[in-house]
């Protein structure tokens, strides 16, 4: 586990939530420092990129989710609702996405997620702002990151969409908050069939008060076939959510035979 990652697990045990979140800025406000103060080479190609971790070649290259679906993201649809979102609308109103699945987006996620490389998800989250002020929707009340089961952060070390989450909430002034709990474990979606994941996602997430009333905006990295998201914008309407969106980093196309979002 890297420093960072154990300063960070050391944050996440403070008792007061007041005194972890200014604990919590007072390290970003670090790492930010020291990485524009550090010559930096781009995560992709290796050129010099001066104090971007992706160098403006690269960033410009990255495949746009263009042409998607306004309820579900999925690309390839110019830009109507999709099949799927007609026949079953998802619990989410809107669903943004920067990327689509594709290389090297994918590389970069998993660099973020697997590899730890905490530092990708900056990039991803300007990224993700680019998009949602393209879009001209209303700004959410509350951010709020897809939780991870406790268990799976604590061998993580980190949940790569609260990172996200928090560099979106920093870079547009919206709330963070910890709306969300993962309150049942299931085997990751990534091992199961695209049928099975809906089934897996079944009462796993637990909305909190801080919900009721509020327009809340769910981020998480990858959107596959929307099981995820959709249990826990679900959650948060139990809650009492007045309306949900999801902010996601990549959307992966869907197989041809059509799954549900």
């Amino acid at each position: 586990m890297s420093l960072s990652n154990r300063w960070r697990r050391l944050i996440d045990i403070i008792p007061s939530e007041r005194c972890r979140a200014m604990a919590r800025a007072s390290f970003d406000l670090c790492i930010q420092r020291m990485r524009y103060g550090l010559p930096q080479s781009c995560a992709l190609c290796a050129t010099a990129s001066g104090d971007a971790l992706i160098c403006s070649a690269c960033t410009s290259a990255l495949p746009r989710n263009g042409g998607a679906c306004p309820n579900c993201a999925l690309p390839g649809v110019a830009g109507s609702v999709c099949g799927a979102c007609l026949k079953r609308p998802p619990p989410f109103a809107t669903c943004i996405a920067a990327w689509s699945y594709a290389f090297p987006v994918d590389r970069l996620v998993q660099a973020l997620k697997y590899g730890g490389q905490l530092a990708l998800a900056a990039p991803m989250a300007d990224a993700l702002v680019k998009a949602i002020e393209c879009s001209g929707q209303p700004c959410p009340d509350l951010v709020v990151a897809l939780p991870l089961f406790p268990a799976r952060q604590r061998k993580r070390g980190f949940n790569q969409a609260q990172e996200i989450a928090r560099g979106i909430a920093a870079a547009t002034g919206l709330r963070f908050a910890a709306g969300l709990a993962r309150v049942r474990e299931g085997p990751p979606q990534v091992e199961l069939g695209w049928g099975e994941r809906t089934r897996n996602m079944r009462g796993a997430y637990r909305g909190h008060p801080v919900l009721a009333g509020r327009r809340v905006a769910i981020v998480d990295d990858v959107m596959t076939t929307g099981a995820t998201l959709s249990a826990a914008a679900t959650a948060a309407r139990n809650a009492g959510a007045r309306d949900v969106v999801a902010w996601v980093v990549a959307r992966t196309p869907r197989p041809a035979e059509g799954i549900a979002a």
